[in-house]
């Protein structure tokens, strides 16, 4: 998939991570792991690349990458919040398309950052996420994973940690598999946004569903804005987010 609208990937990197302290300079395959999330980005075509980060390590680990970094404050509560700073202080035009690639996804496919910039391109929602088919009743069921469901026109209905939808007839039979005809999708954490709609996002009020859920874009939803949802057009690995975790992206880029 290609996209013929520049857009920029923009990189949010916070030191301090309660599983994994350091998690942005862990290293992989001998090089930090933002090293590598920046990598992706660049592979993508973006026409830049910046690293938002509030620790001095992780822009010295970037020195001479060719990689932009931006300081800024230690206590945003979000990405988002980090990336709304960045948009100010560099002054990106309002309709620049800026994707939010979390700095823990070094195994990012370059055609799944293109995707969710091509949806904004393809669609006047002022923000854009993409998901992928759900394939078990574990998945399903797993609080951890976030489901959502769709309007026919693609855009997003709603967001859940909980079983969504519920195939009443079937699961009443047995929960053990997914009924073939139900269209189960798993949301997937990478987002686009227009500039002028990064800043405001941030200025929003946040949400009784939000709280909820502890989902941000349920924020959008309740507040009236729409969310384009992309199917992604190849698998898009997790990301790191444990010891476990570290170690299988290590095997696949040893492996490559």
């Amino acid at each position: 998939m290609q996209t013929d609208v520049p857009f920029i990937v923009a990189i949010p990197a916070r030191y301090g991570s309660t599983r994994l302290p350091g998690k942005p300079l862990l290293p992989i395959a001998g090089e930090p792991m933002v090293v590598h999330v920046a990598r992706r980005a660049r592979t993508a075509g973006a026409t830049d690349v910046v690293v938002a980060t509030d620790d001095g390590r992780i822009e010295a680990a970037l020195a001479g990458s060719g990689v932009r970094v931006v300081m800024t404050r230690a206590d945003h509560a979000s990405g988002s919040d980090r990336l709304a700073e960045v948009a100010r202080t560099l002054g990106w035009p309002d309709d620049a398309i800026v994707v939010n690639l979390q700095g823990d996804e070094p195994l990012a496919p370059a055609s799944g950052i293109r995707a969710v910039a091509q949806a904004l391109v393809e669609d006047d929602a002022p923000m854009a996420t993409l998901a992928t088919p759900l394939a078990t009743s574990e998945e399903l069921f797993d609080p951890n994973c976030v489901k959502l469901v769709r309007r026919a026109d693609g855009r997003a209905l709603y967001f859940s940690r909980a079983p969504l939808p519920w195939p009443r007839d079937a699961f009443a039979r047995s929960r053990d598999a997914l009924p073939p005809e139900v269209p189960f999708v798993r949301h997937i954490g990478i987002y686009a946004y227009r500039a002028g709609f990064l800043r405001r996002f941030t200025t929003l009020a946040p949400t009784p569903l939000e709280r909820c859920e502890s989902l941000e874009q349920l924020r959008a939803l309740e507040h009236g804005h729409a969310i384009a949802v992309r199917i992604a057009p190849e698998p898009f690995p997790a990301g790191v987010d444990t010891p476990e975790d570290l170690a299988r992206v290590e095997r696949f880029l040893t492996d490559r």
